[in-house]
């Protein structure tokens, strides 16, 4: 992520320079996107650094593991912003766009095309093993489309010298982000505000751990999102049969639905309560 982030600074700085030289907003549409995944990246990178550092402070039992997900919160606004400024600035062009050179829209658009591809080899084998880097490439691989509307404009700009090319890449680009921008805030939003995952249907997780052998009642039953890929249960079962066996049956309901990081309270019968369990 480090070589990555080297590169993609280089063709950022690359790329910038010549948007402001040429006054190409299509070119700083691209600069913003690549800024983004910039960002992403070093967010990612400390991510990462603070979650394997951990923390052997009492006030964070879990350690930096939510840093990820306060990084996607400020990086979906920073898209935002980003998508908003250039929308802006495609508006203000209209009826008076600029004429932008092309020749060297088409060199810096394939000069990213490049970037983009050696970033996507130095992440890709790794993007299976951590979330962070993972995210990381999906943002470089959407950042190519980026590039491949820039050099497009820089054609039709060269063979046609249609001057809205520029601005038509511009609200592209712009509108490609919003979605992902959305898509990525609401995804963070899900995890902090602690619902239940998305893949996970708790009353169905509920039936089946009234399944299990002897428990007669399911309550306090709390699924959350750590940060992705990490979800977390806690449980309270009622049985009279024995603690360890239930316990035993329980995690292995919760762990074929992915639920490996669990807590399960296993509590005698009282007289007075209703077997909830076997009334469904």
């Amino acid at each position: 992520m480090v070589i990555a982030a080297a590169i993609l600074t280089a063709f950022f700085a690359l790329e910038l320079t010549t948007a402001l030289v040429i006054n190409s907003i299509a070119l700083l549409a691209d600069a913003g996107h690549m800024l983004t995944d910039l960002v992403a990246m070093f967010m990612g990178l400390t991510a990462v650094l603070l979650a394997r550092r951990g923390s052997t402070s009492p006030a964070r039992t879990y350690g930096w593991h939510r840093a990820e997900v306060f990084t996607a919160v400020a990086n979906a606004v920073l898209l935002v912003g980003v998508a908003a400024f250039i929308l802006y600035e495609a508006f203000e062009r209209l009826g008076d766009a600029p004429d932008v050179p092309g020749v060297p829209m088409i060199v810096v658009a394939l000069a990213g095309l490049a970037a983009n591809a050696v970033v996507m080899l130095l992440l890709r084998s790794h993007s299976e093993k951590s979330l962070a880097v993972k995210g990381a490439y999906m943002e470089v691989l959407a950042d190519t489309v980026g590039s491949v509307g820039v050099l497009i404009a820089g054609i039709v700009t060269v063979t046609t010298h249609w001057p809205y090319a520029d601005v038509v890449v511009a609200v592209f680009v712009a509108l490609w982000v919003l979605p992902r921008a959305f898509s990525l805030a609401r995804a963070a939003l899900r995890i902090l505000s602690e619902s239940s995952p998305a893949h996970i249907d708790v009353d169905e997780l509920r039936t089946a751990l009234c399944e299990v052998e002897g428990v007669t009642d399911v309550h306090d039953l709390h699924v959350w999102t750590l940060v992705p890929g990490k979800d977390m249960v806690t449980a309270h079962l009622t049985s009279a049969r024995d603690s360890a066996s239930v316990l035993d049956d329980a995690r292995a309901v919760l762990t074929a639905r992915g639920l490996d990081h669990s807590t399960v309270q296993v509590e005698p019968p009282d007289d007075a309560a209703d077997c909830k369990c076997e009334a469904e």
